[in-house]
């Protein structure tokens, strides 16, 4: 028995079959009632958007027959959906979604100040809550041989501790050296200030000044820049430019990593 068809204009009168074909951007066609020939550049539920050599912008229904593809009659479809590629933490690491923070270990990240722990957390954040890593700061590393005394450090409390100019003959590099605890791992960065750890390309200027000697370093900043003689809001201000790993530099990027991997290994 064969099947009823709705459809009834004889099967010798019928439009043969045309192809249908993914509207992805860039594809050209024209649109066969108008003849308006442009790219793709967004397809919707029901419509796509072409633009022609002009730059004008038409809207028309994914009729079928409804396009001319190289001269023959197609009818555009809605391309699938990409396959979504996994989302990424400002480090650069892949996100795990609904992660919970970890307790935190026992086991702890030292830096220098307050700035410093703020950009730590803006750039690793996420990645160290997962870790159960916290990080605190010292506010100097003049009494650190002390600090690390005072914290103890062992084989499941490990301490890791990041230095601001860790550069040979200076003063944190003397003081660095004196911490031979081998449950601690003391490493730096050669910035005079955690400031200058982010690429000048990421505020917009060519390079970070030249301050004299003598003088302070986050105040000269400010001077050279122009900015208000105001370094809270100056860091505000730099710390908002940093949106991920590629706003910083590579000296600060490998020491961080390097702390996190030997406090939880």
């Amino acid at each position: 028995m064969r099947a009823y068809d709705p459809d009834l204009t004889p099967s010798w009168k019928r439009p043969a079959p045309v192809p249908e074909v993914p509207a992805e951007p860039d594809l050209v066609v024209e649109e066969v009632s108008t003849g308006f020939c442009g790219a793709v550049i967004g397809c919707e539920a029901g419509t796509v958007t072409l633009e022609d050599r002009f730059g004008k912008h038409r809207v028309f229904p994914l009729a079928p027959r409804g396009f001319l593809l190289e001269g023959r009659p197609v009818t555009l479809v809605r391309p699938a959906a990409a396959p979504s590629r996994p989302s990424r933490t400002a480090s650069g690491s892949i996100a795990v979604p609904g992660a919970r923070a970890r307790v935190a270990r026992a086991g702890r990240i030292y830096v220098e100040g307050r700035h410093d722990a703020e950009l730590v957390e803006r750039v690793w954040g996420d990645d160290l809550r997962i870790e159960g890593v916290v990080v605190e700061y010292l506010e100097g590393v003049d009494d650190l041989p002390a600090v690390v005394l005072d914290f103890g450090p062992g084989p499941d409390a490990r301490l890791g501790v990041l230095v601001d100019h860790l550069v040979p003959g200076s003063k944190e590099s003397r003081i660095a050296a004196s911490v031979t605890d081998a449950h601690t791992l003391v490493v730096g960065h050669p910035y005079i200030d955690i400031w200058e750890a982010v690429k000048p390309s990421a505020l917009g200027i060519p390079a970070w000044p030249s301050v004299p000697r003598g003088q302070d370093w986050k105040r000269g900043v400010c001077r050279a820049l122009g900015w208000p003689d105001n370094t809270g809001a100056a860091w505000q201000h730099i710390l908002s430019r940093v949106t991920s790993y590629k706003d910083l530099e590579p000296e600060l990027l490998g020491r961080v990593e390097e702390l996190i991997d030997f406090v939880t290994a």
